[in-house]
């Protein structure tokens, strides 16, 4: 593991919160031996402990005044080791100091230093010829760090840090990724959190990341770098509920349930995952406390209390229920996206929909075309740079063909949904791959929404294919006297629920649509086809979770794929686009920490193609809508991950 000296310079944003909550009071449920004694370990005082095994031997990692410190657990040492106490010091004012059990049976520790908010981190391997090895030492400077605690996501294999600030920010730093350590940490989130908040703690099976606001609430956010940035509350102070004191530190438990401990009087809360608090613990050895630590052995967890006063560890015994192990969310595959268009003029839910243009000569020059949701069409170049806007109003879906006569000459052809009349807006492309407003076709839906164009194979003829959030789709024919468009409406069509996202198969005559919350139907897309249509796939909660967004098809090697964004798990899947239509590919889109770009989520609509784009798109791309830009947080853009990295994952 490599890091290299780096200072961060991020600024965080206040967020002062009051804990109202309405309701009852909780009522309070004791387990069975909540009365076991506390049992004092006096041969430590420490304002951090932490008790674990390694490679079959247990340790004692504690933080006092004069440093960091490990040491072979006494009861575990050998007759000829009797005098060996400490292993491994170094030395400095350390706060907050948290461990994460790494995969080759060593430990990543990390603590600030509180003279000068230093992070540092240690790799801790006691059977190397340097037990506690310096990883990083890393001058903090975006906030005044109150907590810190890991997070290792095993579905998108990233290793995090989170650094709590106590006035209203927070950082998440990136230390590993698909087992591979970054040469540097790198932010790729930063939260608004509580003004006053104190400690934190993070749940690897849920996702959960646990934000104490002092004596006044514990908060539930997701840790996730790409999910959504909501909350919801655990926990409050009374009358409302019944935390009392600052809480100062939080573990969590095998079983998902929580551990906060509060500073003054000290005392042990055990919640469970509904926020409900299951049984106190008075600590009376300790006049304030200021650090937790557990260990769970069978049904008992034993929790290590210690204090920044100097007084010796407190150790106390929490019987816990039998319940089924928890396991990790199995690992989903990650695509890294290479490059990333400028973001959006405005910060919101802005951009929905991209299109590619195909330059006729040169792949290079190229374009990306996204609609914008408050003002009309934008138009970037394959450096993600915009070169172009049109101001034409409320846009929601676009799409391209070729070919077609405009103003006497050949021009290619863009078509979107624009909301403001419910109208079809069109756009002519000239050869240079410059966009004119073409003019608008009426239609007689009241909430106009997807769209997609389509080119019969059998008789060269444009349509174009919208729906209605009603659930309505209809079919206009394009044609031309020259000089401008005309659209002519020839078939409807419908589905049971609000639609979106559609392609069409021009080869063969395929219309894919997807229902958002339910399914995807195919229907057959020739103007004098039969207006029925069939689901192919449906919504199942796991991984194809509502809603159903953007669908692309691609072509490669005679293959038709069927590609679509599950919005409600941030990931994307591959089907074959014919029957029995099964599943090649499910991944997601992530932080590509090389190159400084965010992963891609909350995804509405995207394309595909297996043509060139010029220099590292020689065999297509994937152009996804990013609904969360981050790294730095900004205003949404789209993101583009090589088509090449696609047909890695399916050989």
């Amino acid at each position: 593991m490599r890091f290299s000296k780096h200072v961060f310079t991020r600024s965080g944003v206040c967020l002062a919160i009051a804990a109202l909550v309405s309701g009852c009071q909780l009522e309070q449920a004791k387990l069975a031996g909540q009365s076991a004694p506390v049992q004092q370990l006096t041969d430590i005082s420490a304002s951090h402990y932490h008790k674990v095994q390694l490679s079959g031997t247990e340790y004692q990692i504690f933080t006092d005044k004069s440093g960091l410190h490990v040491r072979q657990s006494p009861e575990t040492k050998s007759p000829e080791t009797k005098d060996a106490e400490v292993i491994s010091s170094y030395p400095g004012a350390f706060i907050r100091l948290t461990v994460q059990k790494l995969t080759d049976d060593s430990l990543l520790l990390a603590a600030m230093d509180d003279n000068n908010n230093s992070l540092h981190l240690w790799q801790l391997n006691p059977q190397a010829s340097e037990p506690l090895l310096l990883l990083r030492r890393q001058l903090i400077s975006s906030r005044v760090v109150d907590d810190l605690c890991f997070y290792q996501s095993s579905e998108n294999q990233q290793l995090s840090l989170f650094l709590l600030g106590g006035r209203g920010g927070a950082d998440q730093l990136l230390l590993q990724q698909q087992q591979q350590w970054l040469a540097e940490p790198l932010v790729i989130r930063e939260l608004n959190v509580p003004y006053d908040s104190t400690a934190c703690v993070t749940d690897p099976v849920s996702g959960a990341l646990y934000i104490a606001e002092a004596d006044r609430a514990i908060w539930r956010y997701q840790a996730e770098p790409e999910a959504d940035e909501g909350r919801s509350l655990v926990q409050v102070n009374a009358p409302f509920g019944q935390l009392q004191g600052e809480v100062k530190a939080m573990q969590l438990l095998a079983d998902g349930s929580l551990l906060a401990l509060e500073e003054q009087p000290a005392r042990v809360l055990h919640l469970n995952r509904g926020g409900e608090v299951l049984s106190t613990r008075q600590v009376p050895g300790l006049a304030e406390a200021s650090g937790l630590a557990v260990r769970i052995q069978a049904n008992n967890a034993t929790l290590f209390v210690s204090s920044e006063d100097a007084a010796p560890v407190q150790q106390l015994s929490l019987p816990l229920p039998s319940t089924s192990a928890r396991s990790n969310r199995a690992a989903v595959v990650q695509l890294m996206p290479t490059l990333q268009t400028e973001p959006a003029s405005q910060r919101g839910d802005v951009m929905d929909d991209p299109a590619v243009w195909h330059h006729p000569e040169q792949p290079e020059l190229s374009l990306l075309l996204g609609t914008d949701k408050r003002a009309g069409l934008d138009v970037y170049n394959m450096q993600g740079q915009r070169v172009q806007q049109l101001p034409v109003g409320r846009l929601n879906n676009v799409d391209v063909r070729y070919n077609l006569r405009w103003q006497g000459q050949t021009h290619d052809l863009a078509v979107a949904s624009l909301r403001d009349d419910n109208s079809l807006q069109m756009f002519a492309i000239d050869l240079n791959g410059l966009l004119y407003n073409a003019g608008r076709v009426a239609t007689a839906m009241t909430e106009i929404y997807g769209l997609c164009l389509y080119q019969s194979g059998r008789s060269g003829q444009h349509y174009v294919f919208v729906n209605d959030k009603s659930g309505l789709i209809e079919q206009y024919r394009i044609s031309s006297d020259g000089q401008n468009w005309q659209g002519v409406l020839v078939r409807s069509l419908q589905v049971p629920s609000q639609p979106e996202g559609c392609v069409t198969d021009d080869k063969r005559g395929i219309l894919f649509v997807g229902e958002e919350d339910q399914a995807i139907w195919r229907f057959a897309a020739e103007a004098d086809a039969a207006t029925s249509g069939e689901v192919i796939l449906r919504v199942d909660g796991e991984r194809l979770v509502d809603d159903i967004e953007g669908i692309a098809l691609a072509e490669h090697n005679g293959n038709s794929y069927l590609l679509v964004s599950s919005q409600g798990n941030d990931s994307y899947l591959l089907f074959d686009a014919a029957p029995p239509y099964a599943e090649r590919l499910h991944f997601r889109i992530g932080t590509n920490p090389e190159l400084g770009i965010d992963g891609a989520s909350e995804t509405d609509g995207l394309d595909v193609t297996t043509r060139s784009l010029g220099p590292g798109f020689e065999q297509g791309a994937l152009v996804v809508q990013d609904g969360r830009n981050r790294m730095p947080e900004q205003g949404q853009n789209l993101k583009l991950v090589p088509w090449q990295a696609l047909l890695q994952q399916l050989k």
